[in-house]
């Protein structure tokens, strides 16, 4: 698979989505994890991500009275259920797989109890992903479960086990292959990024890359593979 950098890829569509990279630094000693959400409409766009005390973070309403649609677009994009352990999703199934991993289940159990998001005709996928660091070693797990069809009958859930992720090599799902009418959904494996030195520099990349009339909110963090805890987070907001 070709390996691409970050501007390479967003620069080539005005509307990827929503979208999770996971990555290890160049140098090995740090997973990357990026998360950034876009919109189009009034009730999308009026959004701003706000950080947790342990390096999750929530979506809130930029304005309250431009609120006409709660149900798809607040949620908890990350949590961390226990240290070492990250899971970032386009919506509310990121409880339901905290919720299972508490009960001893699986990330992969935890989907297969949801299905994509009910916007027809968009059918907009559910992209998920659980990264896992510590003792000097990353593993992670993405996945999507989008529409088999136009009208929305069946689903397909396909996930992806990447086990100790090369130095300097990520991997990138987003909701949409660009804009449409309707919006045509992901296909293919996660795409594979080339990583850049610095979180600092990760974090430019994406936010500056992103359409800037569509881009909202973009939540990136750096984790130490020895300790599997955050070093930094950055959260970065169109709305301010």
């Amino acid at each position: 698979m070709k390996e691409y950098t970050i501007k390479e890829l967003l620069g080539k569509t005005t509307y990827p989505g929503r979208g999770i990279i996971f990555g290890r630094s160049p140098i090995g000693q740090l997973a990357y994890i990026g998360y950034f959400i876009m919109g189009r409409s009034v009730n999308s766009r009026n959004r701003v991500f706000v950080p947790q005390g342990d390096g999750s973070v929530i979506t809130r309403a930029f304005d309250e009275s431009k609120m006409s649609d709660p149900s798809l677009i607040i949620y908890a994009p990350v949590r961390v259920p226990s240290q070492g352990v990250y899971v970032v999703t386009n919506g509310d199934q990121t409880d339901t797989v905290c919720d299972f991993l508490k009960e001893g289940k699986t990330f992969e159990d935890a989907l297969e109890t949801r299905t994509f998001e009910p916007d027809a005709p968009n059918f907009t996928p559910r992209i998920s992903g659980i990264l896992l660091a510590g003792e000097g070693k990353m593993s992670c797990k993405m996945a999507i479960l989008k529409a088999g069809d136009a009208e929305g009958k069946t689903t397909e859930r396909i996930y992806w086990n990447y086990d100790a992720p090369e130095n300097g090599v990520g991997r990138f799902l987003h909701t949409y292959m660009g804009d449409g009418n309707p919006l045509p959904s992901f296909e293919g494996e996660p795409e594979k990024l080339k990583m850049p030195e610095s979180i600092e520099t990760f974090t430019r990349d994406i936010w500056d890359s992103l359409d800037e009339d569509n881009k909202i909110s973009l939540y990136t963090a750096c984790i130490e593979l020895d300790t599997g805890k955050i070093r930094e987070v950055s959260i970065l907001n169109k709305n301010v």
